[in-house]
């Protein structure tokens, strides 16, 4: 364990008194709790595990501090991981990713509150969110695909999602994902070796958390750009407003819940003439996994939903001149709507895919999972459904809220509860629940 002292460089290097003050003030829960646990994540950034309460259990002597000097702030940590330092000195893109998290969750929480209490929407607050952690790059062509997947892949997987990564790279392509390990970290270590090939100025890794999730998706060591959004729907919200386009790989019920999201927006009749292609791709050993995925889709939302994305099995090639070709789509429609590379205003999102979804008990069996509705607003309610389990998979609140009440339960349409039953039990039986050991539902399904 180490204890060290270390000062921010970039945005809150420069503060006034005022701002300094604001992080004072801010509850001493907000930091023995949220921030010291996003913090340790961070510290761990390299740590394959998804145990997010493993790793706090094994740092239980960890504390970090905040410290106010007449030229700033500094960060004291006493009992930190090891692998953070090297020699002694802490690694500067860790060092980089901890004030990250002191900017998105301390520094940026009271301005949030008022916010709200001024009225702003949620997409406002999405926005200034980015551009407070200087995510949002004006004056540059539509070149970001965001890439979704699973953490808990296995290694052919792994290696297919890394040669796309490779192939988009060389085609001038940046990477943003949920910036944990996996199918988040592939693609980023691909195209991190194909923007070195092509010499390519200021790649970007951009990995987007939220406080729930990040002690158990840990930074990738490839990431450079860690944002951290105060909630599950406003990351979601984030990654759609800033993606030129979207890769999904196989996954679990977190990869489910973002193809879900994703797909509950574009079949709103407000968003047909916005482009942003989706691609739908993994390995010819993974065939299987995309074929139940389209079959859920087309059960549920109808093939109306099974348009809106191209599937492409085991040609990363083909992956990645695809989506470059689209990013000149991207670009056209973007002139043509009026509207910004770097932040997709014209995408309508409606307050189902916005608010946040607290899931306990009550309101996961609360959950209208029923045909007989608009297909956007049952893709909203499978995405909450969705994001419920992965409460009770591997976020602390959620693992503790099963561990007292038992699992989930969810109703719905037989239909509907067969094919998401189907789903479920194919994910586990693929090990995409969980990275070790065995798996124990934390939902139940009932029609």
């Amino acid at each position: 364990m180490v204890n060290a002292t270390i000062t921010p460089k970039g945005q809150l290097d420069l503060l006034t008194r005022t701002e300094l003050e604001l992080l004072h003030s801010t509850s001493d829960d907000i930091y023995r709790t949220l921030f010291r646990n996003c913090a340790l994540a961070v510290l761990s950034t390299g740590a394959d595990s998804d145990e997010g309460h493993e790793l706090l259990a094994a740092h239980e002597d960890f504390n970090i501090e905040l410290i106010s000097t007449c030229r700033g702030i500094k960060l004291k940590l006493s009992n930190a991981p090891e692998n953070a330092f090297v020699d002694g000195k802490i690694i500067v893109g860790i060092r980089d990713h901890l004030f990250s998290v002191l900017r998105d969750i301390v520094y940026l929480r009271d301005q949030v509150k008022i916010w709200e209490a001024q009225g702003e929407t949620i997409t406002d607050m999405v926005f200034k969110t980015l551009r407070n952690a200087d995510a949002l790059k004006p004056r540059k062509r539509p070149n970001l695909v965001v890439c979704w997947g699973g953490h808990s892949i296995n290694s052919v997987e792994y290696d297919y999602s890394k040669n796309v990564g490779y192939r988009l790279g060389l085609r001038g392509i940046d990477i943003c994902t949920g910036c944990g390990i996996g199918a988040m970290k592939g693609p980023m270590k691909g195209a991190n070796v194909a923007h070195a090939k092509q010499r390519a100025s200021s790649p970007r890794y951009i990995g987007i958390s939220e406080p729930g999730i990040i002690a158990s998706e840990a930074p990738n060591a490839i990431v450079n750009e860690l944002i951290i959004m105060p909630d599950i729907e406003k990351r979601l919200e984030a990654f759609v407003r800033m993606a030129h386009g979207v890769v999904v790989f196989p996954g679990g019920a977190g990869t489910a819940e973002e193809i879900l999201y994703i797909l509950g927006l574009l079949l709103h009749a407000d968003n047909d003439k916005v482009k942003l292609p989706v691609i739908f791709t993994g390995p010819k050993e993974s065939a299987a996994y995309f074929d139940s995925m389209n079959n859920f889709i087309s059960v549920t939302l109808g093939k109306k939903a099974t348009d809106l994305y191209e599937v492409i099995i085991d040609d990363p090639i083909r992956v990645a001149q695809t989506m470059s070709k689209n990013m000149q789509v991207v670009e056209k429609n973007r002139k043509d709507l009026d509207d910004a590379f770097f932040f997709n205003w014209s995408l309508n999102i409606e307050p189902d895919f916005q608010e946040a979804f607290i899931p306990t008990h009550e309101n996961m069996s609360k959950l209208n999972l029923k045909l007989d509705q608009p297909i956007q607003t049952l893709a909203a309610n499978l995405r909450k459904a969705f994001s419920g389990i992965v409460s009770g998979n591997i976020k602390p609140k959620g693992i503790q809220a099963i561990a007292e009440k038992g699992p989930f339960e969810l109703s719905g349409d037989a239909k509907v509860m067969a094919a998401m039953d189907s789903l479920l039990a194919e994910f586990v039986d693929q090990q995409r629940m969980k990275l070790k050991g065995s798996y124990t539902p934390c939902y139940t399904l009932v029609s």
